[in-house]
């Protein structure tokens, strides 16, 4: 079983110590460009790069009197430097360096999803190969339709998550832009080129035409790519979920040695993983109505975004790289019943076949509201009766035996060609 989740894998990302960490390469960058340029000495910014420090539990110190996180830090950076600290900042706002370095933290977390979603996919491939001939009822509307396979429906999700593997693969580009322009984004006290330098320092790429801020579109977008993977792992959780029913068992989540399921009634195995995934991914999914949220901002910015971010952004993605982690563990131990399957296909003596009979008399000469009406009939019968046999209904309708031979009928009850096209969906996501 993979190893039970932790946070500081993704949560350090959104620790205070890791967001000044990213204020200090960004301001560093944009010394090293300043002097690239010939606007500050050399000299100066390899002092800077040589005792450029912080303490968080300082800067805290600092905000309480300032009330102002950037002066915070930046006083706390200049007790290290000394007189080398007065080419610190010039010529930004605080903006340059928090929107930048908030990028820097974003490609931070999607790297780390990213590895977490190929965990995922490869569980999904590895069980999807294992049931690929796993026959199964299809359901619509929670109601038995048809056959297919267990590893039919894992192929679904398969699509699913390589789809948003692409999804945060673009958005690794998207999301990588910097914003060096100063207070309304004009560059009237530092030169373009000292952000095309910087930002080319720090990956990323110049944003296109900042105001003070980068502007909240890209970070909405960010967010509701999140919240979609969050739905995708919802889907799967529910219907995990819908499978492991007592009355249907198909699928059950791994339950470990000493696990218990009620506090009052010990028979219990609840899914409980699946249930918490569900309730996770609407968390996400408001998150993704806050950012929306923050794209109208007043003229060149306000700071209504701010405190919205400061917990959404850390929370959205501390939320999907762990249920991506659980999803990931629990489609690996997931207990697979083929033989409830099996049961749950043929109950009511295959009334799930219906269609192949209703279009095996039309093909032999019915028209298809004869026919209807000839398998609705018996369909219907068995319906929901413990004795109900819908195949020997079937095979004793006079109406039906004029047309239809015992070989022709009993080709009408096999799951087999229901899952002739199979392969080449298989072949599609290299299952």
């Amino acid at each position: 079983m993979i190893e039970r989740y932790t946070l500081p894998e993704m949560g350090n990302l959104w620790s205070e110590a890791y967001k000044l960490k990213t204020w200090l390469q960004v301001e560093i960058a944009v010394c090293e460009a300043q002097a690239e340029l010939g606007y500050i000495p050399s000299e100066a910014v390899a002092k800077i790069k040589a005792k450029a420090n912080f303490d968080p539990k300082r800067v805290l110190e600092i905000e309480a009197e300032v009330r102002h996180d950037m002066i915070a830090f930046l006083t706390n950076v200049n007790e290290y430097v000394g007189d080398a600290g007065r080419y610190i900042h010039l010529g930004l706002t605080s903006s340059d360096v928090l929107d930048t370095a908030l990028a820097l933290q974003l490609i931070a977390s999607l790297d780390l999803l990213l590895q977490r979603l190929e965990d995922l996919i490869q569980a999904i491939r590895h069980k999807a190969r294992e049931h690929r001939y796993t026959v199964m009822i299809g359901r619509s509307h929670g109601i038995h339709a048809e056959p297919m396979t267990f590893g039919f429906k894992l192929a679904g999700w398969l699509a699913e998550v390589l789809r948003h593997q692409e999804r945060l693969q673009i958005l690794q580009k998207t999301i990588a832009v910097g914003k060096i322009s100063g207070a309304v984004g004009t560059y009237a006290n530092i030169e373009p080129r000292v952000e095309v330098i910087a930002c080319q320092k720090l990956g990323l790429k110049p944003d296109t035409a900042s105001t003070q801020v980068i502007s909240r579109d890209i970070h909405a977008d960010y967010v509701q790519q999140l919240a979609l993977v969050a739905a995708s792992i919802e889907r799967f959780a529910v219907e995990i979920r819908n499978l492991q029913k007592t009355d249907v068992l198909e699928v059950e989540e791994f339950f470990a040695k000493g696990q218990k399921g009620s506090s009052a009634m010990p028979h219990k195995r609840n899914p409980i993983r699946s249930e918490r995934l569900t309730g996770m991914a609407r968390l996400v999914r408001s998150h993704a109505s806050a950012v929306l949220e923050n794209v109208a901002l007043w003229h060149e910015r306000d700071m209504s975004h701010s405190s919205v971010e400061r917990v959404v952004l850390p929370d959205a993605c501390i939320l999907t790289h762990f249920m991506i982690h659980e999803i990931t563990d629990l489609v690996t131990n997931l207990l697979v019943y083929p033989q409830n399957m099996e049961r749950n296909l043929n109950c009511y003596g295959g009334v799930v076949f219906s269609q192949r009979v209703l279009l095996t008399l039309i093909d032999k000469g019915l028209n298809r509201e004869e026919a209807y009406a000839i398998v609705q009939q018996s369909a219907h019968t068995a319906w929901n009766k413990p004795e109900g046999n819908f195949r020997d209904l079937i095979s004793k309708d006079p109406r039906v035996t004029q047309k239809l031979s015992p070989p022709e009928i009993d080709a009408c009850f096999d799951p087999q060609y229901h899952l002739r096209h199979l392969d080449q969906v298989y072949q599609r996501l290299g299952i």
